[in-house]
């Protein structure tokens, strides 16, 4: 069973399901496509995450899931004005402008570069948000 042919699935942990139903739906403009007993399945574009009840909690200290996008300070603009707070990171080897950061290289199939910015969900889980760019 070759795990190269397999669908990957990001799967986040959630305290208060109801809360986090809440958060994704107002502050990202998500709505489940399914739901289980203490779960919700989200599809964006050809892949997809799980939001599950559980009474542990993430540790917020690296990016659990990301949402690449082709314009990022649009989409920024979008979620800041659903109430989305973005956080400032400094990192070694980054650039950073405000909230963004400039990642100096990427995986060569996917440009230069890569700017990123990262926020957390109601349930501490990191999120980010990355822009491939063709120049460094």
């Amino acid at each position: 069973m070759p795990l190269s042919a397999a669908h990957t699935i990001t799967k986040l942990p959630a305290q208060d399901l109801d809360r986090a139903r809440a958060f994704y739906s107002e502050k990202l403009g998500l709505e489940p496509v399914e739901e289980r007993q203490g779960g919700l399945r989200y599809v964006c574009g050809p892949t997809e995450f799980h939001l599950f009840l559980s009474s542990g909690t993430p540790s917020g200290a690296s990016t659990q899931m990301a949402f690449e996008v082709e314009d990022l300070e649009a989409a920024v603009t979008e979620l800041r004005s659903r109430g989305v707070t973005f956080e400032r990171f400094e990192m070694p080897g980054f650039e950073a402008s405000g909230d963004t950061i400039t990642a100096p290289d990427n995986y060569p199939s996917k440009g230069a570069a890569e700017l990123g910015t990262f926020f957390y969900d109601s349930e501490g889980n990191l999120l980010g948000l990355a822009q491939p760019l063709s120049e460094a």
